[in-house]
């Protein structure tokens, strides 16, 4: 939020200069993110009137006008503005002035006329972008007086970033209360006088969702002046709040939403039929914003409706058919307390984020309406003129937010800031805080929290409070003591800390990505879950939680892809979600996505593409990482994301615990990379827990060795036929390996040769030959049977 400091000091002054004030505000727990002056720097710029305009004698877009600057001397001035014309009073930048980036004005001739100063435009001045024409000023607009005097333009612009929790300090209300409490000085709010009505008219009012809007309050105004201009103190201080001057209707309502905190908004009269309604939207239902937008609402979106058709989408944006223009005569005004529940992402939803929603989703005094509504009546009448109808408000006291109550202890002060804080202090802080404190007898207070201040419900927010007001630069450093025990680490288990060292290890890097995920990329990664969505997503693209990390990964590749990195290796551990029959299941898990090259570029290594092996050998470092890889199978499988030839399912003892594989072709092309890129993911519940090491003494006999090549059909697997060797290999088989793997000539089509080296070992004794033939002969039987394979000749 931006505010003008002119402003906030009218409310409250305390005797500080602007960097004192910014300091604290922002060690307040309210952080200024910048400051900034209210206008650029010039001089000599007076406010001037235009006593006559003629036509130029030798240019058909200029005029020879007469200025006075409140001397008995007038000066002739030639400007080219389309609205220069008597009687209006406008900023003179004299011979001698100087504009902004040191443009200083000179006794000059255009087009053989002499000209005496310059009339300047806003733009000009830099004091906004509007350069359409001159800057008009009011009527009774002193001629002669500084410029910047006038428009009190040696100000300067302060721009706090507020956390959500801080929605009563959108206003200059509520930041004058802040820094009237910081400083112990007295806040002067705005006079906000009943509005006398001078007619009886009223526009009927209906809730019908009482718990998203509790409270409405609107009032008939008709009459109004639709040629009135905002005056140039309000256009200002809206400017310098952030917000462009439209009309004075609008105005006046972002006027009061600056000052006091509560957004409101105009209906144009004769545009309401029957009543107002609030309810919530019915389905198909469309509303034409005043942006010109046309949305189709959502059964659950609350809008303000008449007895026809929806008027505006409340806490939002009102509807163009219904909004206030320069033919409107009479008008409804309305404030209203929402609920931030029912308006919280409402707006994002719809693709909108306006003053109100910001406002209104960090939460409104719920006694700031009838206020105001009569502050909004009175600069109104002032303005644009009308005869006001009587306040009518409509509210459901059960749906309205309960009064807060809520014990503070004194012991509660000492234990969790180290504050030895007075009695009496701490119930001065708390009242100067706008609560109503009361001592309960017992080393404890009873505090009633006001209406503006809706962040606090608990003793900890109190705490917060003493601690921001009482300064936190004054909070004592202490050192915290504690007798903690040392935590048991199982040996057995292979902790994440281990495995993400070992990947590092490997020449991966390690990314974190968002846990939620663009809707279209989740579907293609896992097309048969339904992922969760948020209620409250950031952005379109980040409104689903991610049931893979392989999305976010994907996401990374594909950036560093784009910006020509030839060889990459991610990791990440982190959660997925998975929607289950008893709600959502959030599992840990390791992920990994690989592209490029299998060795860093170097005279020593060539510039071969990794492959399916290559991540495998990755992955079975991780399994063997607890000692258990004999636990683990690769089977082929297909998965929805992965190339249905290069896809393999990881399982251990049976139960699957991960997938790894070629990324599909379909989804390199729908995604724009190149490719193969190689992913795996693991859940961590089923490769951490490993196997406890043993001692083992060393054998001092001689291994005995046999080699084995076996025919096959060239779609049995390895690991297969490796496990069906150990089950017949006996007690003493030491190590069994695939040393070759043949096809082409001499071996038939669809078949494949298979070379094993068996490796046996006793641990007390040499074994002999009949032994080992026993099982050797065991094994070939074995595989014969199983899988029809034959000895290699």
């Amino acid at each position: 939020m931006k505010f003008s400091e002119q402003w906030l000091r009218e409310w409250v002054n305390p005797a500080i200069n602007t960097e004192e004030l910014v300091a604290q505000i922002t060690m307040a727990g309210l952080e200024v993110d910048g400051v900034e002056p209210a206008a650029a720097d010039f001089s000599g710029v007076v406010v001037g009137e235009i006593l006559s305009a003629e036509p130029h004698p030798n240019a058909d877009k200029l005029q020879v006008c007469r200025v006075s600057n409140g001397s008995d001397e007038s000066f002739q001035v030639v400007c080219g503005a389309p609205n220069a014309r008597p009687g209006i009073k406008v900023p003179f930048a004299q011979v001698g002035a100087v504009l902004p980036e040191g443009f200083k004005i000179k006794k000059a001739k255009l087009r053989q006329v002499e000209s005496f100063g310059m009339l300047c435009s806003a733009s000009e001045l830099g004091v906004s972008d509007d350069h359409d024409g001159l800057l008009e000023l009011a009527a009774d607009a002193p001629v002669g007086e500084d410029f910047r005097s006038y428009l009190g333009l040696d100000d300067q612009v302060i721009e706090v970033d507020l956390t959500p929790n801080r929605g009563d300090c959108l206003s200059i209300a509520g930041l004058a209360r802040e820094v009237g409490v910081l400083n112990k000085a007295p806040v002067k709010p705005v006079a906000c006088e009943p509005v006398v009505p001078v007619i009886d008219d009223r526009f009927p009012i209906e809730i019908e969702a009482p718990e998203a809007c509790p409270r409405y309050v609107g009032r008939v105004i008709r009459g109004i002046n639709p040629a009135a201009s905002t005056p140039v103190w309000m256009q200002e201080r809206l400017r310098r709040g952030g917000i462009r001057s439209i009309d004075p209707v609008v105005d006046v309502t972002n006027y009061v939403m600056l000052e006091l905190g509560q957004p409101m908004h105009a209906f144009d009269l004769a545009e309401l039929e029957g009543g107002i309604r609030v309810r919530k939207a019915e389905t198909g239902e469309k509303l034409v914003l005043l942006d010109g937008q046309e949305i189709e609402l959502d059964s659950d979106t609350l809008v303000i409706a008449d007895q026809r058709r929806p008027l505006a989408m409340a806490g939002v944006m009102g509807g163009e058919h219904s909004g206030v223009s320069d033919q409107t005569r009479d008008i409804f005004l309305e404030t209203a307390f929402f609920d931030p529940v029912s308006i919280a992402g409402k707006a994002r939803a719809y693709g909108l984020h306006t003053d109100s929603s910001h406002r209104f989703e960090r939460g409104v005094d719920h006694e700031l309406q009838v206020r105001a509504a009569e502050r909004a009546a009175q600069l109104l009448l002032d303005i644009v003129g009308g005869q006001p109808g009587p306040i009518s408000e409509v509210s459901v006291a059960a749906a309205l937010p309960p009064v807060a109550e809520v014990r503070l202890r004194a012991e509660r002060i000492q234990k969790l800031l180290s504050l030895d804080i007075p009695a009496t202090e701490v119930e001065e802080i708390l009242q100067r805080l706008g609560m109503e404190v009361q001592a309960d007898g017992e080393g404890a207070w009873r505090v009633r929290v006001p209406s503006y201040r809706f962040d606090v419900a608990l003793e900890e927010d109190l705490l917060e409070e003493l601690a921001r007001i009482y300064g936190y630069n004054r909070l004592p450093v202490r050192t915290t003591n504690a007798s903690l025990a040392l935590r048991p680490e199982p040996e057995a288990k292979a902790g994440l800390a281990e495995l993400r060292r070992l990947l590092v290890a490997r020449g991966y890097q390690e990314a974190i990505t968002y846990s939620f995920v663009e809707p279209k990329v989740q579907k293609l990664f896992d097309p048969e879950r339904e992922p969760v969505a948020l209620a409250n997503p950031i952005s379109a693209d980040m409104a689903v939680m991610r049931t893979s990390l392989w999305p976010g990964l994907i996401k990374a590749v594909q950036h560093n892809q784009h910006r020509q990195q030839p060889r990459i290796r991610l990791f990440e551990s982190g959660q997925r979600f998975l929607p289950g029959a008893d709600g959502l299941v959030q599992d840990n898990v390791l992920a990994g996505a690989v592209f490029g090259s299998r060795f860093p570029e170097g005279w020593a290594a060539g510039n071969e593409p990794s492959d399916f092996f290559d991540v495998k050998g990755d992955v079975e470092a991780l399994l063997a990482h607890g000692g258990a890889l004999d636990q683990y199978r690769f089977v082929a499988a297909e998965h929805p994301a992965l190339h249905p030839g290069q896809c393999a399912r990881i399982e251990r003892n049976g139960e699957a615990v991960g997938y790894l594989g070629a990324l599909h072709p379909s989804l390199l092309k729908t995604l724009d990379l190149n490719g193969p890129v190689f992913l795996f993911e693991l859940a961590l519940a089923g490769i951490e827990p490993g196997v406890l090491p043993a001692f083992e003494a060393l054998s001092k006999f001689p291994e005995t060795r046999r080699d084995l090549a076996l025919l096959v059909d060239e779609s049995v697997p390895v690991s297969a036929l490796l496990e069906s060797v150990r089950e017949n290999a006996g007690a003493w088989l030491k190590d069994v390996t695939l040393f070759d793997v043949y096809q082409g000539e001499g071996i038939e089509n669809g078949k494949k040769s298979l070379a094993l080296g068996l490796t046996w070992q006793h641990p007390s004794r040499t074994l002999n030959d009949e032994e080992v033939n026993e099982v050797f002969e065991a094994i070939v039987a074995a595989a014969k049977q199983r899988f029809a394979a034959t000895l290699r000749g």
